[in-house]
């Protein structure tokens, strides 16, 4: 600030000395006013041209002063009021009123007046608020993924999505790991918890399985249901009876002689052609007999985890003997561990000769007991009703020795044994009742399938209100057609019912899309034999001819003597194809398929790759020999098989400044690949080295392959030894899977 004296106007008003009454004002100076005499702080409105009497004061500068009057400015504030900041005080030490605005309201430069100075107009503030909505809105930073640290619990049931937002890995990677185990699915895709699992432990993270409180009393096992039942509450019950044997040997005239009707002449050729059950009455006391068509049905049901038989009833021709058919019930029956009779039919014939049948029965380890074993024999004749009433007794008697015990007072549990969608009646089930009873209008779960039962019918067509253990029964009332093998299971709410059933649906939807539920391969057995879970290895030899099955049998025997960790055991073994017999066998009691010389026919082919069957195929015995040592140790290795790709000939060479050796090549065969190949340098027939390649080219640029025909440069790498006239052969190692 200025020392100088501040000029006093003599009260002219006129501030700093310029002319405050020129035509629209002139600029007011920070300078206070002398004095306040003769100033008005309110001019009048027509106050704009100066008074005649007041001087001019000293002229404004040549563009500092105001636009003329014409303008259409306002008049500027009086003098000594400042543009911004408090209004000054005069002398006389009190504030004086606020300036009255001039015309319009508005001041001269701004064009509005000092007290709305600084205050956005109504328009502003609608054109900022235009301008806020049309900016773009900052996206919140992204919330970093926090994954679990403890096990993850997953429903039996997920979408993709709902495993993705439990454990907090993205659906891509989730996608991209089933894409690396051969599953091809999208983020909607529905799996199981066994899949979702095995999933999720590539990244690290433990899951456990979330049971509904609905499932916690659903039955799986009905073995399992019989122990836990009260020992008081067990009744004795009638036993099952399955009649197995070859074609055309008897079982459906067996049958019949026992239930004195005539069931073979209604069917199409005198083959059964469905499973049925029925119930005879002997001494007061009840037999029930499953008539199934041949062993396979009995193995397909078996497979599905349903054990309903008790006793197994081998029907022999006495005049037929012992045929592949026959081995194969005997196969199956060893392998359901059910104690077995043998019936040996048609011994009214001239050409009986029971003694060659129990000589041949000895021969494939069946030992009767007339010859010191366990199984017994009965000699009968279906169609001449010879000895029936012995047969009945036999198999009273294995059941006493078996204590055949029911639960009759607890809710039904059975097995389906067939079903069928009538016309007219709608899904209809062929139910054994296996613990508790069976009452009308109970609802039951039966598989995925729910419902109310609203008729019962048994064998013979009379209707019941009932069913006790052991009890075959027709039901109509379900909603659905049910599996072979399903377990029906009492429920007390319909709703819970129809719930579990679908919530099966959905797991039965995602086992087959994922193809998780398969039969045991050769690689899973060989896991569970080192970790100690499996000590047997179950097999199904099929050969050209008997010579080769008597030596591999041999061969085994010998490898089971030498040690005893594991031992193999032969549960079926035949001369021919691979049947879909051999297939269900294997499916059942989760054993491999060896075939010497001998092909699976098409129907097993299909039926062994629908359900994960491992066929392994031989024709070397000293290879089976070699590979059954390793299976045996659990040590059996995947195996891999040189491919070659490509030749080349070496027509120059060239050093770089970095002591490496490029070789100009020409390929004459196949194809140069710079990555995933070996190449071998051979120098007049002789390898001289064995690598890889570093550096693939052509003229300057750097390629992926070359094919025949084109010329490239290449560096072998950690090889500088390379010579023109060398050949070079590429090729890459295959991995084979292992073979047993």
């Amino acid at each position: 600030m200025s020392d100088k004296p501040r000029r006093d106007t003599g009260g002219t008003g006129t501030g700093s000395g310029r002319g405050a009454g020129q035509q629209g004002g002139s600029r007011t100076t920070n300078s206070a006013p002398a004095s306040g005499v003769g100033r008005n702080p309110n001019p009048p409105a027509g106050g704009n041209r100066p008074p005649a009497n007041q001087p001019s004061g000293r002229p404004a500068p040549s563009g500092r002063g105001s636009p003329p009057a014409s303008s259409g400015r306002g008049s500027p504030p009086a003098a000594g009021t400042p543009r911004s900041g408090g209004a000054p005080v005069p002398r006389g030490g009190s504030t004086p009123p606020p300036p009255a605005p001039a015309r319009g309201g508005t001041s001269a430069r701004g064009g509005r007046s000092p007290q709305s100075r600084g205050r956005p107009q109504p328009e502003e503030r609608e054109r900022e608020r235009d301008s806020a909505l049309r900016r773009p809105q900052t996206p919140p930073p992204a919330r970093p993924v926090v994954r679990p640290r403890g096990p993850v619990a997953l429903p039996p049931v997920m979408t993709v999505r709902e495993l993705s937002e439990a454990t907090g890995i993205g659906a891509s990677d989730i996608l991209k790991a089933m894409l690396k185990a051969g599953m091809i699915a999208n983020i909607n895709q529905q799996i199981d918890y066994e899949t979702a699992a095995l999933i999720i432990s590539d990244f690290g993270i433990e899951t456990t399985e979330i049971v509904p409180e609905q499932m916690a009393g659903i039955v799986d096992d009905i073995k399992e249901v019989l122990k836990a039942q009260p020992p008081e509450e067990m009744r004795p019950r009638p036993p099952v009876v399955t009649i197995m044997g070859h074609v055309d040997h008897g079982k459906t005239k067996l049958l019949d002689a026992i239930r004195s009707t005539r069931v073979a002449e209604g069917e199409a050729g005198g083959i059964t052609q469905h499973i049925g059950a029925y119930q005879i009455e002997v001494n007061h006391r009840k037999i029930t007999f499953l008539d199934t068509p041949g062993h396979e049905a009995f193995t397909a049901m078996r497979a599905r985890g349903a054990q309903v038989t008790d006793i197994v009833v081998l029907v022999v021709a006495a005049d037929d003997g012992v045929k592949p058919q026959t081995e194969e019930a005997i196969a199956h029956v060893k392998a359901a561990g059910v104690p077995m009779i043998v019936a040996i039919n048609k011994i009214d014939l001239p050409t009986a000769n029971p003694d060659r049948i129990k000589q041949q029965l000895a021969a494939i380890d069946v030992i009767v007991e007339e010859y010191g074993g366990n199984v017994p024999c009965v000699h009968v004749s279906a169609r001449q009703k010879l000895n029936i009433d012995g047969l009945l007794e036999m198999i009273l008697l294995v059941a006493d020795l078996e204590d055949l015990r029911a639960n009759p007072n607890a809710p039904a549990v059975g097995t389906i044994i067939e079903a069928k969608l009538d016309k007219s009646r709608g899904p209809v089930a062929t139910v054994l009742i296996q613990n508790g009873t069976l009452h009308l209008e109970d609802n039951v779960l039966v598989g995925s399938v729910a419902g109310k039962i609203k008729s019962m019918f048994s064998d013979s067509g009379k209707r019941l209100r009932h069913a006790e253990p052991s009890t075959p029964v027709e039901v109509v009332g379900l909603e659905g057609v049910p599996q072979a093998g399903d377990i029906l299971q009492v429920m007390d709410d319909l709703v819970v019912a129809r719930e579990i059933a679908l919530q099966r649906q959905r797991q039965q939807r995602a086992e087959a899309m994922a193809a998780s539920a398969r039969g045991t391969s050769l690689e899973e057995l060989f896991g569970k034999v080192k970790q100690g879970q499996v000590k047997e290895l179950n097999l199904i030899l099929k050969a050209d001819v008997q010579g080769s099955l008597d030596a591999i049998a041999h061969l085994i025997e010998q490898l089971n003597q030498s040690q005893n960790e594991v031992q193999t055991r032969i549960i079926h073994r035949g001369v021919g194809a691979i049947t879909e017999g051999d297939v269900n066998l294997a499916l059942a009691s989760h054993a491999i398929i060896i075939g010497f010389n001998a092909r699976p026919d098409p129907a097993a082919r299909r039926h062994a790759e629908q359900h994960g069957i491992d066929i392994r195929f031989y024709n070397i015995i000293y290879q089976l020999q070699d590979d059954l040592k390793k299976a045996m140790a659990g040590m059996l290795a995947p195996t891999f098989k040189e491919v070659v790709e490509g030749y080349a000939e070496v027509r120059t060479t060239f050093r770089l400044p970095t002591r490496e050796i490029v070789a100009g090549v020409y390929v004459t065969d196949g194809k140069i690949t710079r990555t995933g190949q070996n190449v071998r340098v051979l120098r007049r027939g002789v390898v001289i080295h064995d690598g890889k390649i570093s550096s693939l080219k052509r003229f300057k640029d750097d390629v992926r392959e070359v094919t025949a025909g084109y010329e490239c440069g290449l560096i072998v790498e950690g090889f500088n030894d390379i010579e023109a006239g060398d050949a070079l052969e590429f090729y890459r190692q295959e991995q084979v899977a292992a073979t047993l």
